[in-house]
């Protein structure tokens, strides 16, 4: 495919606002023109600083240089209330005019915070308080999001808190800087050059991750090597954190389950053994002394050729709680990940985490969560909820995302995120009845689980824009905010992050947040509509493969997932099928197991049909999925036509970048829903519904296509 893309239409047509690289993220703090925003100065006018600690430190930098710059004024900084217009934060303990205010600061827990218009002496103030230094932070980072959206600073009573309490990144970074499923450059993590030389990108990646709520990052890739434990790595993994440290952000490690193997010269990784246990002890206790607050390990075992406790006979909560045994002492966890498959062929991969871990509720240590995929394959650009979330109630699981887009068009398609998780999160298992969220399992509610989180498959790089396309930035900053509130508004998030990254002009916030929130739906239909899943093309998960059926698994293979034959296409999880619908809660398992009542997103990931099936907007089967590819393809030429009317809004570069971007996500749409039709229809040798192009090219012209190189493989 020829990827290639004239620009210099696009810079031409951008507007006169100075070039941008995307490093600012969302933490751009630009100068508001007084005439749109005039209670803005009056209400920024002085800096009450506390004591000061780092984190507090960190805290009035930020507020400082966001609301000098916002202001375009140099906002003064005191320890005393000298005008109205002052902005006191702290903590009870930090700041006596916080100590003597009466904030209900019981409302907003260890991590949350306060902001609330007070009087004091007669002067009309802002006070931003918590019950920790990091709430204040927090807090700090809203009541600068509030102004770089232009929301009313008057008669503010706000108290938010976090709903889950680990809430992190996963960096699928290897120790050689190549980020395994990465689209944004190399790890940001210069591993050679640490401890000597510290960049200064790791502040702005913990502020960036503070300004959302993130509160810990794993470094290194799942697919873990055992030289990040030893004393030359942990003390590089110590420079790291002693900069993450202020801002909230905790460090973890992967621990690789062999380590006791390669590292300590034992015969064995037993979990069981004595000599094995009493090695992770000694690891880490070394780890806590170069890194006092490591926030504990995430394990990947026996899944994909890793090593695990299975390799023994023992089983996930045998090797989790060895692991658990050692990090209690110091007040560590262990994320002990689900996504595992057996190294024999299943009748159907979507089932295999729930048969492994199921049986095992109630066996893992107290300080054990089990990391859940959102869905049972693999990020799929759809899923139906994982079957775990509501099957285990004595278990505290955590949700896991994948903010990097393996399999929705890497870095160069639009693909707003938010949308897809919130359709997890707000998914009813009916374990308890209606109401039964996989929002509500995961923040603890539905179970009273006594540890709680959410992780995302991080997409950052050394790219200047830190995600490998400006549009791409979002995910990073949707999945801070729903890690911190499951059940916020992906619509809501999407605004917020176009005012503070681009602009606030209704006339730009509106078509972009429209593309935005219809993104993600566009790429599920260019590529696998209708329930269909992993039809890429092997390895890269670049671009459809659905024909491929050659590899050494059956569960490899796109043939196995689609099963698609002259009489219909689907995956047949019913009854009669894997019965893989017993998995979900009987009300669940019915709905979907019925192929009248299941969601038709969701029709041919549980049903395989007949192709003349009648759909729910009249069309036959094939009908409907021609309609779908084509109008996946539709809306991306629709959105390029919107981001071209947008120029005057938005600086040369970014303008640039993200038109060609787009032009490439048409071509390539074009590509994916040529490349299926043809492939289906050699299958089920219909024609066309009328009106409807044929594909481009011949079923072998797109088997023939190779892309040896496409980034980010394992």
């Amino acid at each position: 495919m020829n990827r290639i893309v004239t620009c210099f239409a696009a810079f031409l047509l951008a507007g006169s606002a100075s070039a941008e690289d995307g490093y600012d993220l969302w933490l751009r703090y630009r100068a508001v023109e007084a005439a749109t925003y005039p209670e803005l100065r009056a209400r920024v006018r002085q800096l009450v600083v506390p004591a000061w600690t780092p984190t507090l430190g960190a805290a009035a930098d930020e507020l400082q240089k966001g609301l000098s710059g916002l202001a375009g004024i140099d906002v003064p900084v005191g320890d005393a209330v000298a005008t109205s217009g002052a902005i006191i934060f702290g903590t009870p303990r930090s700041s006596p005019l916080i100590a003597g205010a009466a904030l209900g600061l019981e409302r907003a827990g260890p991590e949350g915070y306060v902001i609330r218009s007070v009087s004091i002496a007669g002067r009309s103030v802002t006070i931003i308080a918590a019950n920790s230094e990091t709430g204040v932070l927090y807090g700090a980072f809203h009541f600068l999001r509030l102004v770089q959206t232009r929301a009313s600073l008057d008669s503010l009573d706000i108290v938010s808190h976090p709903r889950t309490q680990i809430r992190v990144l996963n960096h699928w970074d290897n120790l050689d800087r190549h980020v395994e499923r990465g689209y944004a450059g190399q790890s940001i993590w210069d591993w050679h050059k640490l401890p000597g030389w510290v960049d200064t990108r790791y502040t702005d990646y913990a502020r960036a991750c503070a300004s959302v709520g993130i509160n810990g990052t794993v470094l290194t890739n799942v697919n873990a090597n055992a030289t990040s434990l030893t004393p030359a790595y942990l003390e590089k993994a110590a420079a790291i954190a002693q900069v993450l440290r202020p801002y909230g952000v905790r460090v973890y490690l992967t621990a690789r389950f062999s380590a006791p193997i390669e590292l300590g010269g034992l015969a064995t990784a037993d979990p069981l053994d004595p000599a094995v246990r009493a090695w992770w002890k000694a690891k880490v206790d070394e780890i806590y002394r170069h890194i006092p607050d490591f926030g504990g390990f995430l394990v990947k075992a026996n899944s994909e050729g890793q090593p695990g406790p299975q390799d023994y006979r023992r089983n996930h909560a045998d090797g989790a709680n060895m692991l658990a045994e050692a990090l209690k002492p110091h007040r560590g966890v262990v994320m002990w990940r689900a996504f595992v498959y057996s190294n024999e062929t299943p009748t159907d991969r979507a089932k295999q985490a729930y048969d492994e871990f199921v049986p095992l509720d109630g066996r893992f240590a107290d300080n054990v969560i089990v990391q859940v995929k959102n869905g049972a394959i693999d990020f799929q650009p759809r899923e139906p909820f994982h079957p775990l979330f509501g099957a285990m109630p004595k278990t505290p699981l955590m949700m896991e995302v994948q903010i990097t887009k393996e399999y929705l068009g890497f870095a160069t398609h639009l693909a707003y995120l938010g949308t897809m998780w919130r359709e997890t999160l707000s998914a009813d298992t009916l374990v308890k009845g209606k109401g039964s969220t996989v929002a509500r399992v995961i923040d603890g509610e539905l179970h009273g689980y006594r540890m709680t989180g959410m992780a995302g498959v991080a997409n950052i790089g050394t790219d200047r824009n830190w995600s490998g396309s400006h549009f791409d930035q979002a995910n990073w900053f949707a999945f801070g905010r729903l890690a911190w509130n499951p059940e916020e508004s992906a619509q809501a998030i999407a605004e917020d992050w176009t005012r503070m990254t681009f602009a606030n002009d209704p006339a730009f916030v509106s078509p972009v947040v429209a593309m935005m929130m219809g993104s993600r739906e566009a790429v599920v239909n260019y590529m696998m509509p209708l329930g269909l899943a992993h039809l890429f093309d092997t390895g890269h998960h670049y671009g459809p493969g659905p024909w491929v059926n050659d590899l050494d698994r059956a569960d490899w293979n796109p043939t196995y997932y689609h099963r698609a034959d002259a009489r219909g296409v689907g995956f047949d999880r019913g009854p009669k099928g894997s019965a893989a619908t017993a998995q979900y809660a009987p009300a669940a398992g019915r709905i979907f197991a019925d192929r009248d009542k299941v969601p038709e997103q969701f029709l041919l990931w549980f049903h395989h049909l007949p192709w003349d099936y009648k759909t729910r907007s009249g069309r036959p089967l094939w009908d409907e999925l021609v309609w779908r590819y084509s109008h996946g393809v539709d809306v991306v030429r629709q959105m390029r036509a919107q981001w071209q009317a947008l120029a005057p809004f938005v600086d040369a570069e970014r303008f640039a970048q993200t038109a060609a971007f787009l032009a490439i996500q048409e071509q390539e749409a074009r590509w994916w829903r040529d490349a299926c039709i043809a492939y289906f229809q050699s299958v089920n040798g219909l024609p066309l519904p009328a009106g409807f192009a044929p594909p481009a090219n011949s079923l072998d012209y797109y088997k023939a296509l190779r892309f040896p190189y496409a980034p980010g493989r394992g």
